[in-house]
């Protein structure tokens, strides 16, 4: 099993990159975001997911690995394949697909080419269910070591919560990466991603 693979940028195309490796072409299927980042020429390091069918064998690279577990929670779904969970990956950052998920908006996923309302609903439906399933106990309170916040703050910090138990992080994980967060001078989103910051280091 692959987690990253790290070299040069051969080729870049619209939905894949190339990265030569000791020699080796890897031919990565990636986002539109993913993609932006990299250039010809330049190191890279991508993590790895890897789809295996009968008849094929492919490598789905990412730029971060917040980016990744969310490929791999979206082809999860049912009726949701790698293609369709890289349209929504290139059209939302982790943050954003997230924050869609908890409050509902299924114009957020719809405006990714090939997503309609049936896909986003249960993209939404299935993925607070899991959350539910896999972190029963999760929530503000039970996830947060941040000192004292607002009233207001307190709504963007369980939102915050929620979202990245959206993305598959555990309660100790988020109480971690929320320490020295201020929530109250941050927007939600800017709280998940500086969370999803201190994670990676």
């Amino acid at each position: 099993m692959y987690y990253h693979i790290a070299g040069t940028v051969t080729d870049i195309e619209p939905y894949a990159a190339v990265i030569d490796c000791a020699g080796v072409g890897y031919l990565l299927n990636a986002s539109l975001n993913t993609i932006a980042r990299l250039k010809t020429g330049e190191r890279a390091k991508l993590y790895v997911s890897e789809v295996i069918r009968e008849d094929s064998f492919e490598l789905y690279g990412f730029a971060s690995r917040a980016e990744k577990r969310c490929f791999d929670m979206l082809v999860g779904v049912s009726g949701v394949g790698p293609k369709a969970a890289l349209s929504i990956l290139s059209s939302s950052t982790p943050e954003a697909l997230a924050m869609a998920v908890i409050s509902g908006d299924e114009r957020a996923l719809t405006v990714a080419p090939g997503i309609g309302k049936k896909i986003a609903q249960r993209v939404i439906l299935e993925l607070k269910d899991k959350m539910a399933k896999e972190s029963p106990g999760l929530d503000m309170s039970s996830a947060v070591g941040a000192p004292a916040v607002s009233a207001a703050g307190e709504g963007k910090l369980s939102d915050a919560v929620a979202a990245l138990g959206v993305l598959g992080y555990g309660a100790a994980e988020i109480n971690s990466a929320l320490k020295g967060i201020d929530t109250d001078a941050m927007g939600v989103e800017e709280i998940i991603k500086a969370a999803l910051k201190n994670m990676m280091k």
